[in-house]
């Protein structure tokens, strides 16, 4: 968070002559103490995160449109350095990479980009966006004072800005980037190292200023930005946070729509009312430029998530799931609040509000124009309870852990605890009863080649695969004597293996003898357990296995994965044997992976096992299948949910890496919206799969003759993999007959309402379904949450008839709440609502 100012306030003059002496006043972006100023007008900023690698590009334009159609006005990215500079002084700007591609896209939607160049993203990602060249510089520290790091991130930042401006993409040219930012929550490492940190901070920000972009630069969680440039807040909540300067806006660079998921961790939730308060609670107190981190979170293709152990999932919870359909009620809601906060920003871009206590837990922020533009925003921080305050003369009802939006001062036109769109229930359905025919074939258990390296002691994983895969074996030989007192009494000797992580199979003689992995709390694991050993030499293979390498943290560069020791053998005659320092073998990857096997061409050039042969829960086989697109446009995934560890393809591209045998541990309770939130507060799938549906995109497929190659690494059941649709299975609603309605709230010059208008319930099914049924439906005090209604102590007994009547038969409908339309009012002086539930199909 920043520090306070100490100048609370400042004149208009005095704003302008600060900002006249920064660089940026003179070009076509710049801001003062109120907003971001794009040719002279003062704007509040609605942005949202969308990752140009974690979809692709054919998803890019309807994800762009959808995020236009909610309101937003920005599009934020980072910019992967790894995946554009793969190889050092080689580089990659296509396919899902096409960054120039992207921008543009958006600039046509008439949106505006926010480019955090960073390059240091964190972001859940591989390396947190570093190269792993990166790493082998000679002398290089991460993210510090420097020289040999500030070169090569001085010239990657330089080659970016340089492709903007050489495609005309900054705002100053004609383009769309209105912001960019460089380095990436660095405050928290700058305070952790201390001087060479801030002497770094002060580098950065003079490099990036130097680059003349014609646009501002933001540093976020940096409270000690150097001018000009903006420091700004990520988090769940930022209404506290304040610039460190009082003529910089006040900026909120990632609000967290949710959370990453984890293997073995639950799925998190992040309540839309809640979101919707933070947000609201952001703008009532000078808030001028919001972000969604993410508005679409997609998928971590390949083997870019990092962590380690961040799953394949991106979904993050966001308005846009993971296939790039709208999460409703998300969507929607945050539409409305967008629309509610775009007609108060005349009187919002004015000036500090006038703030007046309403009762104990109740509050007004008010801002006016000098024109007459009048705003106000009615906060309700009770938890539980509901408020009624009276303002300027009127009374309003104010739910718990809300905030109402009145444009005029005066008609509440939104309320962040009244959801008036409806909620969508997705569903994941079989594509085919047929299961697919599978084919396999058995990689083998490492053993001394020509490609084997030999050392003695115990080698950094990292150091020696350069993370061209999640692989390395460890292999070394145990002479076990004769005369062992094991061999005749039975009592295996024990083998322990200490290891920075991530996994570990352990083969004693070709046989695997067990696994142990870490966790994103602590990837650190031991193996402890009996080995069959026999009498002469024995082979011990270790399969340590990444599963991403480590994205945050101060000089995460230097932290260790593999095995590392000891490796210790219990239970011999001598006691303790000590194999840590004796000559082991190294191989790097599974020779699946060099003969290319998920590749067409790799994967004849094996034999595979066909028919009633194809192994079956066996560890480290392949299986390969072919299958023809379903019809039709419906997003597609892999249910993998019967087997267990490993990495997937389609036609040579990676989904990336499944694992659904890690079963999510958490704490799955009833969430209430209301109270504060943070990741651990809302989850689902304890005790399940953290993750085990897989997206399959669409233009990855042909028409027929498509190639799903599999590595199974524990063993699993291949014929329990399905393709499967995702679908609407139901739509709801849930509206008071006291809801303000945007939708049909018609201003007038001074922002009247022309009428009280009734609220509707609002059901539409995706495009090709229609709503064939009504599941339930209430006019009264139903109670319960969408696919879980049922009927209050209060129900019109006419509740069904309209839904059946309007809706059955039609892609979408809306029914007014209105006591008449049910029948009449079943129990008057109370507050009623319609709760409504229709089966699309």
């Amino acid at each position: 968070m920043g520090f306070q100012p100490t100048m609370k306030t400042t004149t208009t003059s005095l704003v302008f002559f600060l900002v006249s002496l920064l660089p940026l006043a003179t070009c076509s972006v710049s801001y003062d103490s109120r907003a971001i100023i794009i040719n002279g007008q003062r704007r509040i900023l609605i942005s949202g995160s969308i990752h140009y690698p974690r979809s692709t590009p054919q998803m890019w334009p309807d994800l762009i449109q959808k995020a236009k159609d909610g309101g937003l006005d920005v599009i934020q990215t980072y910019v992967f350095w790894n995946g554009h500079e793969p190889s050092q002084g080689q580089y990659y700007f296509e396919g899902k990479y096409d960054l120039v591609g992207f921008i543009k896209l958006v600039k046509q939607a008439g949106l505006y980009v926010n480019l955090r160049i960073g390059p240091y993203v964190c972001a859940e990602w591989n390396f947190g966006g570093f190269p792993v060249w990166l790493k082998y510089i000679p002398g290089i520290s991460f993210r510090t004072d420097n020289e040999p790091f500030k070169a090569a991130m001085a010239g990657f930042t330089s080659k970016i800005v340089e492709m903007m401006k050489a495609e005309g993409l900054f705002e100053s040219q004609g383009g769309p980037i209105i912001l960019s930012q460089i380095e990436n929550e660095f405050g928290p490492v700058e305070y952790e190292i201390g001087a060479p940190g801030w002497a770094y901070t002060q580098w950065a920000a003079n490099m990036a200023v130097g680059l003349g972009t014609g646009v501002p630069w933001v540093m976020c969680k940096q409270d000690n930005a150097p001018d000009p440039i903006i420091n700004t807040c990520n988090g769940f909540y930022c209404d506290n946070f304040y610039p460190n300067q009082p003529y910089k806006p006040k900026m909120w660079t990632e609000a967290w729509t949710g959370w990453y998921t984890e293997f073995g961790g639950a799925v998190p939730h992040r309540p839309v009312e809640d979101l919707a308060f933070s947000v609201a609670s952001f703008i009532q107190k000078g808030g001028a430029f919001i972000n969604y981190y993410m508005y679409h979170g997609g998928t971590n293709f390949g083997r870019t998530a990092g962590g380690p152990f961040i799953a394949t999932s991106y979904d993050y919870d966001a308005p846009l799931d993971e296939y790039g359909l709208l999460r409703q009620p998300k969507w929607g809601h945050l539409k409305d609040l967008h629309r509610a906060i775009k007609m108060c920003e005349p009187a919002l871009v004015s000036g500090n509000p006038t703030i007046t206590w309403l009762g104990n837990y109740q509050e007004s922020h008010v801002f006016e124009s000098q024109s007459g533009a009048c705003a106000a925003f009615l906060a309700n921080y009770d938890q539980k309870t509901f408020a009624k305050v009276a303002f300027q003369g009127m009374h309003y009802n104010l739910p718990p852990w809300s905030i109402s939006i009145l444009p005029d001062c005066k008609n509440t036109v939104f309320n962040t605890a009244r959801v008036g769109v409806q909620t969508t229930q997705m569903i994941m359905t079989p594509v085919s009863n047929d299961g697919f025919s599978w084919v396999s074939y058995n990689e083998e258990t490492a053993s001394y080649d020509d490609d084997s390296i030999t050392t003695v002691g115990l080698l950094e994983q990292i150091n020696v695969t350069r993370d061209v895969t999640d692989y390395l074996w460890y292999m070394t030989d145990v002479t076990i004597d004769p005369d062992e007192e094991f061999l005749k009494n039975g009592k295996y000797p024990v083998l322990s293996v200490l290891s920075a992580g991530h996994a570990l199979h352990v083969f004693i003689n070709y046989q695997l003898s067990g696994t142990v992995y870490g966790s994103l709390e602590d990837p650190k694991l031991t193996f402890t357990g009996n080995v069959n050993l026999w009498a002469g030499s024995n082979k011990i293979s270790l399969l340590s296995i990444a599963v991403g390498l480590p994205n945050v943290g101060s000089h995460f560069e230097t932290w260790n994965a593999g095995v590392l020791g000891p490796v210790m053998l219990n239970g011999l005659n001598e006691g303790r044997r000590d194999l840590s320092w004796q000559k082991w073998s190294y191989k790097i990857g599974l020779k699946g992976e060099a003969l290319q096997l998920h590749s067409l061409s790799g994967s004849s050039s094996v034999e595979w096992v066909e028919g009633s042969l194809v192994a079956q829960k066996e560890p480290l086989t392949w299986y390969k299948t072919t299958f023809n697109a379903p019809a039709g446009e419906d997003a597609l995934a892999l249910d993998m949910g019967s087997m267990g560890k490993g990495q997937v393809w389609i036609n040579d591209q990676s989904i990336g890496r499944y694992w659904p045998a890690y079963k999510a541990d958490g704490s799955c309770t009833n969430c209430s919206y209301s109270g504060t939130y943070d990741e651990k507060k809302c989850q689902t799938n304890c005790g399940e799969s953290s993750q085990r549906w897989y997206h399959v995109p669409r233009s990855w497929l042909n028409p027929t003759g498509n190639t799903l190659v599999v590595l199974e690494e524990s063993g699993g059941d291949p014929y329990g993999i399905s393709l499967v649709r995702r679908t609407v299975g139901s739509v709801c609603a849930d509206v008071s007959e006291w809801q303000p309605t945007l939708k049909n709230w018609h201003i007038k010059v001074y922002g009247r309402p022309e009428r009280p208008l009734r609220p509707k319930a609002h059901l539409s099914c995706a495009p090709g379904q229609k709503i064939s049924s009504i599941k339930f439906a209430s006019f009264g005090t139903p109670q319960g949450v969408c696919g879980n209604f049922w009927e209050g102590a209060c129900h019109a007994h006419k509740s069904y008839d309209a839904f059946e009547t309007n809706c059955v038969g039609q892609q979408w409908c809306f029914v007014t709440i209105s006591p008449e339309v049910f029948g009449g009012d079943p129990c008057p002086n109370t507050m009623k609502k319609v709760a409504v539930e229709a089966i699309c199909q």
